[in-house]
């Protein structure tokens, strides 16, 4: 199958371009930060415990994310996969419309945004973690559908039905490994989070929805990375391990621990 002919901007405004990299970015906080608004803005969610933050102070949040987000995702990026732009094609690092970003990088950049956001406020950390945790799969679903729409980060070579030929990525048909990604950490992330606080109560014990989801993410990152083709430039890890697995890891191991904490910590009354 032949990789669809998507033009990377939507729409040029004179000297300006409109991307759908920059459009799925901009969907994915604003989902996210209604659904975060909506989580506070219901009681029995949170049992015998109160929102750790205000409708007012989510939005003022959503700024401090979404610098994280870009500040972290390309400085990760450049960090994690790309270091060789720093000293053959600096200015490059500022082009973000072009694509580039890590999502372990954004992630850092975020847990740095809410923390410093979480001490400013005097509110509680892993409490706040739980209401970012549950809105970020909005994020991840349309920022993975952005790297197909750019015809980025492609899977491996393969021979099922479904396979696409990416025009950069040469003649062989390869996993469409975004589309897998949107989906598992997208989609079903999402359900699984909406199951935890919705019916199972998980925002009643604080770090536990936040757990869940390093977890959740991290589990579907490392099993993804077998058919997600590896970045150019990377070196040959040990046991087939990748850069994507290295960096999942610790987030499986932090995730594991907060569930562990939150179950172990009675009920508040």
């Amino acid at each position: 199958m032949q990789f669809p002919d998507f033009d990377p901007v939507l729409i040029h405004l004179g000297p300006f371009a409109i991307r759908w990299y920059a459009l799925a970015y901009i969907a994915g906080i604003l989902l996210g930060w209604r659904y975060a608004v909506g989580l506070i803005r219901k009681p029995s969610l949170w049992g015998q415990s109160e929102p750790t933050a205000t409708v007012l102070q989510i939005d003022d949040l959503i700024l401090w994310i979404t610098f994280g987000i870009i500040l972290g995702g390309r400085i990760g990026y450049v960090a994690f996969y790309s270091s060789n732009m720093i000293w053959t094609d600096p200015l490059s690092i500022f082009k973000v419309w072009q694509g580039g970003m890590s999502f372990h990088g954004g992630f850092l950049g975020v847990c740095i945004a809410v923390t410093l956001f979480a001490r400013h406020c005097k509110i509680d950390l892993l409490r706040l973690g739980d209401i970012v945790a549950a809105a970020t799969p909005f994020g991840l679903l349309f920022g993975r559908i952005a790297n197909f729409i750019n015809g980025e980060l492609w899977g491996r070579p393969t021979q099922v039905p479904w396979a696409i030929i990416f025009p950069a990525a040469g003649p062989e048909p390869r996993h469409p490994s975004q589309l897998y990604e949107a989906g598992l950490e997208g989609l079903f992330l999402f359900l699984i989070l909406r199951i935890a606080t919705h019916r199972f109560g998980w925002l009643e014990r604080k770090g536990g929805v936040a757990g869940l989801f390093l977890v959740g993410y991290g589990i579907i990152r490392v099993s993804l990375e077998n058919v997600r083709q590896p970045d150019i430039g990377m070196p040959d890890f040990p046991l087939g391990l990748t850069m994507g697995m290295i960096l999942s890891t610790p987030m499986i191991l932090t995730g594991t621990w907060l569930i562990w904490r939150s179950r172990k910590a009675p009920a508040p009354q």
